[in-house]
């Protein structure tokens, strides 16, 4: 009875080593080898998640870096700071990155007439679909606001105008409102630059200034006090080569209806 207990005894302890064995040879020729970069790079990445760098996630993006399939600075939420530590891991040159915020080219809000009462999904892209929203203007603000829900940092509010806002010093550039609107009113502009035109319409006139207080009106009076030729018209609209302003503030000044605007901080106004 006892010869029968160590053998059996012998014999299972023989094929638990076996097993083990091959699972641990198993286990090495299946093993997914880690770049050890990722994880220092994910240590440096803000981990948002926010997927503005164009991937799944902070763990997707730094493996793309860890593989050099990514740029490094294009964490918007980390900036250059960011940048300048996944650079030193990576053992890469440093590159600065030129800082973007994003502005919406519209200010009607409360200053634009109301076409309809609209019935349906409270969403932009919704009231786009069916062809309208409140707003007579049909290149303006929907005015329901999906670009202040998309942003993940809270950097867009409501102004006293009922128009939406960024707030300079809270966007990350990240990119969400921009792909939320449905009307494309949203655009990355370098920080540096102090003066925009809010406004999207490409009516003529008279017919922007019987819906709304604010927008242009094609008079060109902009274009000829620009000492740097850095706004122009396309389609009737008033456009700034912010690769040639100065900021000057001459196209603003000569505005009669308000449409350029100027930013200091966070804070807009008219001049």
């Amino acid at each position: 009875m006892n010869q029968i207990v160590i053998y059996s005894v012998v014999v299972l302890g023989g094929m638990g080593l076996v097993i083990g064995l091959l699972l641990s040879v198993v286990s090495r020729a299946l093993a997914v080898k880690t770049d050890p970069n990722v994880q220092k790079i994910l240590e440096a990445l803000p981990n948002v998640n926010c997927g503005a760098c164009g991937y799944p996630g902070c763990q997707g993006f730094a493996e793309a870096i860890a593989k050099g399939e990514a740029d490094p600075a294009a964490c918007a939420p980390g900036g250059q700071q960011v940048a300048d530590e996944i650079a030193e891991i990576m053992g890469l040159e440093a590159r600065e990155k030129e800082k973007v915020v994003a502005i919406i080219h519209c200010r009607g809000g409360s200053k634009c007439g109301k076409a309809a009462t609209y019935y349906g999904l409270e969403s932009c892209t919704s009231a786009n679909l069916a062809g309208f929203g409140p707003s007579a203007c049909v290149f303006g603000c929907l005015a329901m606001y999906d670009c202040i829900h998309a942003c993940p940092f809270d950097a867009i509010c409501l102004d006293e105008n009922e128009m939406a806002v960024v707030d300079r010093e809270k966007c990350v550039a990240c990119g969400k409102c921009i792909e939320i609107c449905p009307r494309s009113l949203i655009e990355l502009v370098p920080v540096d630059k102090n003066y925009h035109v809010l406004c999207s319409s490409k009516d003529r006139g008279k017919a922007v200034t019987s819906i709304c207080e604010v927008g242009c009106i094609g008079c060109t009076k902009c274009v000829k006090a620009c000492p740097s030729d850095a706004i122009h018209m396309e389609e009737g609209l008033a456009v700034i080569d912010y690769e040639k302003c100065t900021n000057c503030g001459a196209c603003a000044e000569a505005c009669p209806v308000g449409a350029i605007s100027f930013f200091a901080g966070k804070e807009v106004s008219t001049v």
